[in-house]
């Protein structure tokens, strides 16, 4: 008799398994990873204290609602300028002008409202093009305003 001894097949499973689990674990490491260093970066670090303020904020705006024709934010590409025009009546006033980039809090500005002759110009050579909204804010007549408006500055 002729025995033979033949050592039984090894399986390709158990290393298939194993191999899945371990691609699919450096997976979730490098992805969790990745979400780890991206910028979270809210609006505002503030951004519920503004949320408590917001009442004021629309009691303003609509303040400033009644002098829409008065008040006007104009971009001149040629120019690269910022015209800001408000209300000829309100000629002591206080306030600041906020050049709010959406796409990037670190690019915002917050300039001085120093208007002449109801207008006031801002160079904006030095910013980035895309999208921004100039805030004016201001007080007049011990009142406040608010006005804001989105711009594209061209590249």
């Amino acid at each position: 008799m002729n025995i033979t001894s033949s050592k039984p097949r090894r399986s390709f499973w158990p290393y298939a398994i194993s191999i899945y689990f371990v691609v699919f674990a450096t997976f979730i490491g490098t992805f969790i990873t990745w979400a780890v260093r991206q910028n979270m970066d809210l609006v505002r670090k503030d951004y519920y204290n503004e949320e408590i303020l917001f009442q004021k904020q629309l009691d303003t705006m609509n303040r400033t609602r009644s002098l829409a024709k008065e008040v006007a934010i104009r971009y001149d590409d040629a120019a690269q300028a910022i015209t800001i025009q408000l209300p000829a009546e309100h000629q002591a006033i206080s306030g600041s002008v906020h050049l709010y980039r959406p796409s990037d809090a670190k690019l915002d500005r917050e300039l001085k409202l120093a208007p002449s002759n109801g207008s006031q110009r801002i160079d904006t050579a030095k910013l980035q093009p895309g999208l921004w909204k100039v805030r004016v804010q201001w007080t007049a007549n011990g009142e406040e305003f608010y006005f804001d408006q989105p711009i594209v500055i061209g590249g």
